[in-house]
């Protein structure tokens, strides 16, 4: 068997596994496992506009992957993508709501740097615990999720409050149209050319550039790194800085783009599908981009199947979590594997 094919096999089973067992509980619990099957093709791929929702979930969950696949070949486990995206939409909504009669051309970089930065900052406090005090990354990316969730709910309360929202629902006012990328569909040339960059730009990172060949090392093995005398704490801090930049910029296309504002409570899964998405996609770039497409359709039927079947929307989320449980789960046993394989 090719390495390709076994490579297959190991990233297939675990979905293949994940969907047979949803697919057992819901036909135990009475429902149609044909319909469901169809409304899952439809809503991916086949109802007008479901293609156009699959890209509209892929490119988010795409850009983040990129800084998470630069994260896990280092060796760390940062899960606090979730708050960088909150803080990147936070940086983008706070330039584009202060700067409204600055032309485009200025407010909309000015825009996409600031959620990059805030993004950036914000996973660069988990970096700064773990390199300097040897704090658990997990527990602090957790908990920084926690906090920036609270910060938003207090922004979208209070200094940039819009008057016409209320309660569960509160949100910034509106971007001006001239400051968006896309409508609401979340699906535009500007988007699309974004994505290619960043791929691009994270594929140079990874595979072409000095830093991606000592942040693997550093991943692989510590201890040689030390040796060589890599600047391994350095190497830490860049990382977390370049994951948190993905997901700001990721949480200013929202803004930019679909959202038009800062929503308490948006896109509440997305970084935490999104390393999913990195790991199916082998951590390397283009294995992202097809893994962002598959889970960006995913995402898509789940917004529409209750249409068409009366499997409500929480049947799939069984599914996309059983999926993440099962591929992480598969993640780390490979990981222990490679670790003692390389300790003996």
């Amino acid at each position: 068997m090719s390495r390709w094919v076994a490579t297959g096999i190991r990233i297939a089973s675990p979905i293949v596994i994940a969907f047979a067992l949803g697919f057992l509980l819901f036909a135990a619990t009475g429902y149609d496992i044909a319909e469901v099957i169809h409304g899952l093709w439809q809503g991916a791929i086949a109802a007008p506009g479901s293609l156009e929702q699959s890209v509209r979930w892929a490119i988010p969950l795409a850009i983040i992957s990129f800084g998470i696949v630069i994260t896990l070949r280092t060796g760390e486990f940062n899960i606090g993508a979730q708050g960088q995206i909150l803080l990147g939409g936070l940086g983008a909504a706070s330039v584009a709501l202060l700067l409204p009669n600055w032309s485009p051309l200025l407010v909309i970089p000015l825009a996409l740097l600031a959620g990059i930065i805030f993004g950036a900052l914000w996973s660069a406090i988990a970096g700064v615990l773990k390199v300097w005090f040897n704090a658990d990354e997990v527990i602090n990316t957790l908990m920084l999720n926690f906090i920036a969730i609270l910060l938003i709910q207090w922004v979208t309360t209070g200094p940039l409050k819009d008057d016409a929202t209320r309660g569960e629902t509160a949100s910034t006012p509106r971007v001006d149209n001239m400051f968006r990328l896309s409508d609401g569909t979340g699906v535009s040339l500007e988007l699309i050319a974004i994505v290619v960059v960043a791929a691009a730009l994270a594929w140079i990172i990874i595979e072409r550039s000095p830093f991606g060949l000592k942040s693997k090392l550093v991943g692989s093995s510590p201890r040689v790194a030390a040796w060589q005398g890599l600047q391994i704490k350095r190497i830490h801090i860049t990382t977390y800085l370049l994951t948190g930049a993905f997901a700001g910029l990721a949480g200013a296309l929202e803004v930019l783009g679909p959202s038009a504002r800062l929503v308490t409570g948006a896109t509440p899964t997305l970084g935490f599908t999104a390393i999913v998405v990195a790991i199916v996609g082998m951590l390397r770039v283009p294995g992202a981009l097809a893994a962002a497409l598959f889970f960006g359709g995913l995402q898509a039927a789940i917004l529409f199947l209750p249409i068409v079947s009366r499997l409500p929307s929480s049947g799939l989320r069984i599914i996309e979590g059983l999926v993440a449980l099962l591929i992480t789960a598969q993640f780390i046993w490979l990981r222990r594997q490679h670790n003692r394989r390389r300790q003996s």
